[in-house]
């Protein structure tokens, strides 16, 4: 069918527009063959056929000779390729060789998937280990915490069993062991009411230099305190120097309280007859340098008496109500005696009492300190040290005030302890508020 096709298309030098089915007498039934019809027409699609066509080539001769030419370009892709058929082998070699590669590099790649899922598995066991782990950790570091503070308490170090017993109680070294005792003591009553049973290992070495540290304390304390009655000791110097060991009461009123009662009862007592005894003499000393010429019931202001017109003069004797007068230092009864100095009793008085102010506020700052009191019970252990001086002072003023006629010297007086007053006031010391008598309370 193909030589006929061609023929027609030679016969008709190309124009086939205006021909029918009937004039090429092609029956219907081979002209419809789909599988013909549609190589034919794909191939008048061509470029090249319908360039062919346009020009009027001899297809038959063009089909040769485009045969002609595959042979040749055939033989051409021959010779090349046996040119190169070296290369091809060693192609063929190595792609051989790259397969065989890459089927070890997918061997090994499915061995690393494997072993990857077998890792990601053990990797999450592991981590499920390391919360546990780190859970167990944590618990063990705070047993372990509780447990090194337990036996840091517990442990009873040979330096401070050495310092209690040997050191004097004046070393630093003995205060700073004391502390570290008194902490161990209150650390064993503790366990004990927890009903540790590890308490009873240090119980005893505990209670041992309890009773050694409370014994040196005792006799320290009680020496500073013995060392008041000694005649003309300024027993300001002993007090300070038990400021300095203000723990050493705190530790027998927490350990021992017999013993620091006893020690407060004797410091009480101690003071109590030094004031006592240090007042009374200085205000018998005092009287002896008052004026001798004084009122008395046969004076009467306004009469005139040239003899005794100065006795109800006021002069100089309001300067004593001055800042300077009034807290200047007391007078030295000896010293005015040597001088043969006189003074008005006002003058006496103010003495006598900024005396009182300055050793009282002084005193109570003391017990508020050491003894470690506070309200009321510093009010009344300042009392049982005081009071019996304070009673003196009562008992001596009502004594002057009846039998005094001399109301300059009152009216002075009471405006010397109104003053002091104000000044135990300024000083927040409100034990002496009623400590400070004067000729008001008659």
């Amino acid at each position: 069918m193909c030589d006929s096709v061609c023929f027609f298309l030679q016969k008709t030098d190309g124009d086939i527009t205006n021909l029918s089915l009937g004039e090429l007498d092609i029956t219907t039934d081979e002209f419809i063959l789909d599988e013909v019809d549609i190589h034919i027409q794909a191939n008048l699609e061509d470029d090249l056929v319908k360039e062919a066509l346009k020009t009027g080539v001899d297809l038959r001769q063009y089909s040769k000779q485009v045969e002609v030419e595959l042979r040749k370009i055939e033989q051409a892709s021959i010779k090349d390729y046996i040119k190169e058929s070296q290369n091809i082998a060693s192609l063929h070699n190595q792609i051989t060789a790259c397969d065989s590669i890459l089927e070890r590099m997918e061997g090994m790649l499915s061995g690393f998937q494997s072993d990857l899922s077998s890792i990601s598995s053990e990797i999450q066991t592991l981590q499920q280990q390391s919360v546990s782990m780190n859970v167990r950790l944590k618990n063990r570091q705070a047993v372990r915490s509780h447990l090194s503070q337990l036996v840091d308490e517990l442990v009873v170090p040979g330096a401070m069993i050495s310092t209690i017993l040997e050191s004097p109680v004046t070393e630093q070294e003995f205060l700073e062991q004391l502390h570290e005792l008194n902490s161990k003591i209150n650390f064993a009553k503790e366990l004990s009411f927890r009903e540790t049973l590890a308490c009873s290992d240090i119980q005893d070495i505990v209670d041992r230099l309890k009773v050694k540290a409370v014994s040196k304390i005792r006799e320290f304390i009680l020496q500073k305190i013995y060392s008041f009655r000694k005649p003309m000791t300024n027993y300001q110097i002993p007090q300070n120097t038990l400021l300095k060991y203000r723990f050493f009461y705190q530790f027998l009123l927490a350990n021992e309280r017999t013993v620091a009662k006893e020690i407060r009862d004797e410091y009480v007592d101690t003071m109590s007859k030094i004031y006592y005894s240090y007042f009374k003499s200085y205000s018998s000393r005092l009287l002896k340098v008052q004026y001798e010429e004084v009122a008395d019931k046969d004076d009467l202001m306004g009469v005139e008496d040239t003899s005794r017109n100065t006795i109800f003069t006021l002069g100089q004797r309001g300067a004593i109500l001055s800042p300077a007068e009034l807290e200047g230092p007391i007078l030295v009864p000896h010293t005015a005696q040597r001088g043969d100095s006189r003074y008005p009793y006002e003058t006496l008085f103010r003495s006598q009492h900024y005396a009182l102010l300055d050793n009282g506020c002084r005193e109570f700052l003391f017990l508020s300190d050491f003894f470690m009191v506070i309200g009321n019970s510093a009010f009344d252990l300042f009392n049982s040290i005081m009071g019996k001086t304070l009673g003196m002072f009562l008992k001596s003023m009502s004594t002057y005030v009846s039998d005094c006629y001399d109301s300059i010297a009152i009216f002075l007086c009471i405006h010397i302890i109104l003053r002091f007053r104000a000044i135990t006031t300024k000083r927040t010391i409100p034990a002496l508020d009623n400590a400070l008598i004067g000729p008001q309370s008659r």
